[in-house]
């Protein structure tokens, strides 16, 4: 093996090699392999820096030899996600077989250079533990994009190419950028995009190397063509087509196109006889079929057998647990191929990282001008290793860094979850037969069942991007394996490559998908903040995050839309972007604000020493002082609304277009709940504020200024209080107005919504399962219709006025049942239990005082055609509903309105919803990172969760434009796992709905407890008793 300290005498000196500055040992790292006697031959490697080593090996030794030499030369732990190619006497291009000699497969070494490259790429980067191994793959990644094999549009291609050239020369300098392009060639088409590159590479400002490779695997690895190598082969019918192996099966192309794919489990067999390739497929049960082979064509056979031993390799490194055991030598003949792959599968590298204690050393970048003292020594289970900066020029103070809107906008149009067919997905499992509705994305066109699914705990999912460092760019050996979590070490969402810190995006807890925590964490949560003003500021960064998402909808998605269509009308278009823009605007600098603070606060900067940032209150005050400029825009935000109205009542064109926009995946809720976010968010800062103040005593150096911005945005929300209210009711009953047919005239002025829910109605058939309305005049009751719209069909409506209730469970021999005595007719109805029985009659009574002090007391809310056949409880309209009950509940799935709205959810679970609670949810969002774990699954996945509107939404990371799957919590209970169900983690919560069980992870003591507040708001109905801010409006 070259000692690198010597450079003068190796042997690839002496045979002319150029000398190495890239990759390479600073001090002794793994041992180098043990070798069979016999005569010494040099064999020259090309590294991923494109410098090349010379290697001594012995004649006879075998291919795993001289792999582990350069695993040994490079300090690689994960070498076996890495390869040797060389192109044989045949001119193909070839995998050193590690188990056979190595001077058999290379019968001119002299002549002969090997290729030290990627063989295996991972689904995701974050399962990639080292830094050094990520920095590989972003070598990788970079000879791609330079040869073409990586192909994809522009805005990707600029994009990675930016965090390339950060990289290497650091921040974004104009002429020192320019230039840099000029000499260097990362794309073959380079020149035609160079203006995007200089775009995108100045956002990348404070972005150090180790965080531009995470951001530039964080996009390549979502893009088709990510590790794909294509092999030519024809279709029986001639076709050309290429073949290629993924993580996931064997795919097929057109040209550069996808189109089949055929995951491990479907496949049964693979093989080739001469040269075609076969693929034999399991018999599919669902249509008792017969077992399926296709059949390719290939150049030859030697192509045939190149490709079946990568796919060979491919299956057995990402799908088996351990390294296949070699079959027993024949006695007399042999049948088929010997050939089985040879190494660590992908399963056992993250096992042997996660378990071992390794010294790790760091490394060289050929390419980086930005130069880091490296750190001594890290440890897995030791603790955080700390990195000094040489004394070198420092970019500019950074903006936090993130891939923000530039990721989801580098022109794919799935996200990564919905990109493959593979098996290894889940969707949220729906409540046995009569709750389908878990996952809300059923109502969108192709493509919507991958779009449900999640990424089971086996497959770690995405992390957060890292927020760039606010002082000091440092170029060393990052994160390596001080993981917390015992998984996957992973740069962007678990720590900052400098002082290997946690970002405020992530937790100690949180680090890792699909992986359980290391029981040594307690050292390391101990280098992590631990002050509970920490956990609050870090809720306020969480949340404002989704809050900008939930005004991009408006900003960005809406208005591109009704910015292409003349018929909406531009005097409601300029009034809705005059007044969200500038909030959105000033929003925006305020997160970058909190990410800046709070990475600052994690002591990624010297300047935690002196304690001037770990507080939040002067961001706070700052900030709520500038929001109290834009005062007159929120008061419009309401007049916003009411417009928008007016246009969908007053034009059949606007109200389909504003539907349309609704089923539209970004659109998770229903769309005028986004134009009261601006003032949802007032109270979230107000709730914020006050937690900080009782938190802090008054001598702490941020309580003054806590205390001044409560007070401001107090002001502002008591200013604003009014109209908020007023504007949540007229939002309900414009969204109970498409939940609703055979109505009219529901929205008029004095209405207020008061609960709704499911009652069993007892008629002469027995009890009946209907939906029922209580407003401030009337109480309507409903059943679900089947028709596409999935809306909900009117049977009747029960005047409040002069109504009075009666409790008669002894009478009708009914459990919780009671009766309303109406002035031309009387209703008997039942409650799923005592306390929803309870909660029906005491707001019947609020109600019916309610109408007492009505003017109009005969509002008659049917329609005209419903009120003159009067469909009566005992008529025809009993069987109607008879048989639109027994028939399927599939409807959920059908095209039209939203199938997952509150009035569903409360139809399947069969419970109620006040306006009580919609308050109390309006106030208690939440998002965060939490690891989620399935009754009966063994690894804990890492989402993005945003709590809101009674549902927890699940997301990748914080950057997706929209959830993968949603659990409406309406009937569901949460509490802490019992003994017996052995979750021997700390802060964890369960939810439970009948045989559904899910386990809940988070970061601290604080953001336990407030999960369990916020999503007890939801499972658990809330009292007449209101908020403070909210009594006089009820």
């Amino acid at each position: 093996m070259v000692e690198p300290t010597d450079r003068s005498s190796t042997a690839g000196q002496r045979l002319g090699a150029p000398e190495s500055f890239g990759v390479s040992t600073l001090e002794p790292g793994l041992r180098p392999p043990t070798q069979p006697p016999g005569k010494l031959v040099s064999i020259r490697v090309q590294m991923l820096d494109d410098t090349q080593e010379v290697f001594q090996i012995s004649q006879r030794s075998p291919g795993k030899v001289l792999f582990d030499l350069v695993c040994a030369h490079l300090n690689l732990t994960e070498g076996d996600y890495f390869g040797l190619e060389y192109q044989d006497q045949r001119k193909m291009t070839v995998w050193l077989d590690l188990l056979k000699p190595t001077l058999k497969q290379i019968r001119r070494p002299k002549n002969t250079i090997l290729r030290f490259v990627v063989k295996f790429f991972p689904p995701d980067h974050t399962q990639l533990m080292e830094e050094l191994t990520r920095y590989l793959f972003a070598l990788q990644i970079k000879h791609d994009l330079a040869c073409g094999r990586l192909i994809c549009n522009d805005t990707s291609a600029a994009l990675m190419v930016s965090h390339i050239i950060q990289s290497e020369i650091g921040d974004f300098d104009d002429t020192q950028s320019w230039q840099h392009l000029l000499h260097n060639k990362y794309l073959p088409d380079q020149d035609a995009i160079r203006d995007k590159i200089t775009d995108c590479h100045r956002k990348h400002v404070g972005q150090t190397p180790a965080e531009s490779d995470y951001q530039l695997l964080e996009i390549a690895r979502r893009l088709e063509m990510y590790g794909i190598r294509l092999h030519p082969a024809k279709d029986r019918e001639g076709i050309k087509l290429n073949l290629a192996v993924a993580h996931t099966g064997v795919l097929v192309f057109q040209g550069y196109t996808k189109i089949n794919a055929f995951n491990w489990s479907k496949i049964r067999k693979l093989s080739f006889k001469r040269k075609r390739f076969l693929i034999k497929l399991r018999a599919d049960p669902a249509q008792n079929s017969h077992h399926d082979t296709l059949e390719f064509a290939m150049a030859s056979r030697d192509c045939c057998k190149i490709f079946w031993k990568i796919c060979v390799e491919y299956h057995a490194f990402f799908r088996l647990f351990e390294e296949p055991k070699p079959k027993p030598k024949p006695i007399l003949f042999t049948r088929g191929s010997s050939f089985r792959f040879s190494g660590r599968t992908q399963k056992q590298i993250i096992d042997y990282v996660k378990d071992s204690e390794l010294k790790k050393v760091p490394f060289e970048r050929k390419h980086s001008k930005i130069l880091s003292m490296p750190p001594q020594s890290s440890s897995f289970k030791s603790h955080m290793p700390k990195e000094s900066a040489l004394s070198v020029p420092l970019a500019d103070q950074p903006d936090s860094a993130r891939l923000g809107h530039q990721a989801a906008s580098n022109g794919l149009d799935e996200p990564p979850a919905g990109t493959s067919s593979t098996n290894g997905f889940h969707s949220l499992p729906t409540a046995p037969g009569s709750d389908p509705i878990q996952s809300r994305q059923n109502h969108h066109s192709t493509g919507s069942a991958q779009d449900q699914q999640l990424l089971n705990p086996g497959s770690p999912s995405s992390g957060d991007s890292p927020l760039g460092s606010p002082h000091v760019v440092v170029n060393g050996n990052g994160p390596v394996n001080d993981q917390v979590m015992g998984s996957p070490s992973v740069l962007g969402p678990g720590q900052s490559p400098e002082r290997q810190q946690l970002s405020p995006l992530t937790s100690p807890l949180l680090t890792e998908a699909g992986y359980v925590r290391n029981d040594d964490e307690d050292e390391a949560r101990r280098k992590f903040p631990t002050d509970k003003a920490y956990f609050i500021a870090k809720e306020l960064l969480t949340t404002e995050r989704t809050y900008l998402k939930d005004l991009q909808v408006i900003t960005e998605s809406f208005q591109s839309i009704v910015g292409k269509d003349e018929a909406f009308p531009d005097p409601v278009k300029n009034l809705i972007s005059a007044n969200y823009d500038p909030v959105y605007k000033f929003h925006q600098g305020f997160l970058k604000e909190v990410e800046q603070r709070l990475a600052q606060w994690e002591g990624r900067s010297n300047a935690h020493i002196k304690g001037d940032y770990q507080r939040i209150g002067d961001v706070l005050l700052k900030n709520i002082q500038g929001l109290r400029q834009l005062t007159i825009h929120l008061q419009k935000h309401s007049e916003c609304l009411v417009e928008l109205e007016r246009a969908c009542r007053t034009s059949r064109k606007v109200e389909t277009l504003c539907r349309e926009f609704e089923q539209q995946r970004v659109c998770y809720l229903p769309f005028n709940i986004f134009l009261l976010r601006p003032l949802h968010r007032l109270l979230h800062y107000k709730l914020i504020l006050e937690r900080l103040c009782k938190h802090y005593p008054p001598t702490h150096d941020d309580f003054r200024d806590c205390r001044a911005a409560l007070a401001d945005i107090s002001e502002m929300v008591l200013q604003l209080q009014g109209t908020m209210m007023k504007m949540e009711n007229f939002q309900k009953l414009l969204e109970l107005k498409k939940d609703l047919t055979g109505i009219d005239g529901l929205v008029i002025p004095g209405r207020e919504f008061i609960r709704l829910g499911c009652l069993s109605k007892l008629s002469g058939k027995g009890l009946q399962q209907r939906m029922f309305f209580l407003f401030s005049d009337s109480l309507i009751y409903t059943s679900r219709g089947m028709t596409p719209s999935n809306q909900f069909k009117v049977h009747g409506q029960l005047p409040l006025y002069g109504m009075t209730i009666r409790e008669s469970e002894e009478e009708w021999g009914v459990p919780h049942s009671f009766t309303l005595f109406g002035q031309r007719q009387s209703v008997v109805v039942a409650a799923s239990c005592a306390a929803e029985m309870e909660r029906w009659v005491e707001d019947i009574r609020l109600a019916i005082d309610l109408a007492e002090q009505s003017s109009s007391p005969d509002t008659d809310l049917l329609s005209s055609s419903l009120s003159e056949n009067k469909l009566s409880e005992d008529g025809g309209a009993e069987q109607e509903m008879e048989d639109e009950l027994c028939s399927s509940r599939s409807s959920l799935e059908r095209q039209g309105h939203r199938g997952n709205t509150t009035v569903h959810v409360c139809w399947h679970r069969n419970t109620s919803v006040s306006m009580v609670d919609f308050s109390v949810a309006v106030e208690n969002q939440l998002s965060g990172n939490l690891l989620r774990k399935f009754k009966n699954s063994n690894g804990w996945q890492k989402l993005w969760v945003v709590f809101t509107n009674f549902s927890l939404f699940f997301y990748k990371s914080h950057q997706d434009d929209y959830p993968l799957a949603s659990l409406p919590l309406l009937g569901y209970s949460v509490t802490v796992p019992s003994e017996s169900e052995n979750i021997h983690k700390d802060y964890v919560f369960k939810l439970h709905f009948k045989s559904h069980v899910y386990y809940f992870r988070s970061e601290s003591e604080y953001t336990f407890e407030r999960w369990m507040e916020v999503i007890r708001s939801a499972t658990c109905s809330a009292s007449r008793s209101l908020p403070s801010t909210r009594k006089d409006l009820y």
